[in-house]
């Protein structure tokens, strides 16, 4: 899968950036470059939904016979008032939580994964990191909220599923579950993306394992001695803000701000 952010509407670390992207021969390429060569591989299975300059949203369909683990990864896309959202992997407890969200039995990862947004969007009744956590498996997902502009981003804890993100020439946030992609669309301008961790476009990286602590970027060099963009882990003597446990009557945006 690949999701690509204009720069306005999401804002990751300032440490994913790499300052050998600017004199490198190799550099970052622009955000409709990336897109046409992930389209250009997959010219006969490839779906893509477009957002005007905001964002952009692909993935592959894969075939059931796909011999590889890569291709036997379930992916799905889903889109439902108006937000939509990219799914790797799949739920162990996918029954339970349609239970718990009132979903037809016939809902997949992706529908829930919607639904679950839009509750903590409209009325969430618990903190966001506690929701994410209830969703067991080898997961990631990408959200995107046309109606707000919102991206929201999450990799399960288990290290089953990879996700990478990177910066594009533009600024713009790429993300991808092919590192081969985020290489040649951010040069050493990317990092995998954090397991067990949750980006919002504004509200910025935190862990929904340990979400009393925080992230810290650590420098990454490549074997050529190149400094590329850090890795980001959970600072287990730091903490945050404590962070208020309330009802239904607080919205999903006052805990994110409370919290950070």
């Amino acid at each position: 899968m690949l999701a690509i952010f204009h720069k306005a509407f999401a804002h990751p670390p300032e440490e994913l950036k790499s300052p050998a992207s600017e004199y490198r021969t190799q550099k970052p390429k622009l955000p409709e470059t990336t897109l046409q060569d992930f389209l250009s591989a997959h010219p006969s299975d490839a779906c893509c939904v477009s957002f005007e300059d905001a964002a952009v949203l692909a993935y592959v369909h894969v075939p059931p016979h796909a011999s590889s683990f890569f291709h036997q990864t379930p992916r799905m896309f889903c889109g439902y008032d108006d937000i939509y959202c990219l799914f790797l992997g799949s739920l162990n407890n996918l029954c339970s939580q349609i239970k718990q969200y009132g979903l037809s039995k016939t809902s997949n990862e992706a529908m829930l994964v919607i639904e679950a947004y839009r509750t903590l969007r409209d009325r969430g009744p618990y903190p966001a990191d506690q929701v994410v956590k209830d969703l067991e498996g080898s997961f990631a997902f990408v959200i995107y909220d046309s109606k707000t502009g919102t991206v929201f981003v999450a990799l399960g804890c288990d290290g089953g599923v990879k996700l990478y993100w990177g910066i594009g020439a533009d600024g713009s946030v790429v993300i991808c579950d092919d590192i081969e992609v985020i290489k040649a669309g951010c040069a050493k301008s990317f990092a995998a993306f954090p397991a067990g961790c949750m980006f919002h476009s504004e509200k910025g990286l935190m862990s929904f394992e340990h979400p009393m602590k925080k992230m810290r970027a650590m420098p990454r060099v490549d074997s050529e001695g190149v400094i590329c963009g850090a890795n980001f882990k959970v600072d287990l003597y730091s903490r945050v803000n404590s962070i208020p446990r309330v009802g239904s009557e607080a919205n999903w945006a006052d805990q994110w701000t409370q919290t950070t």
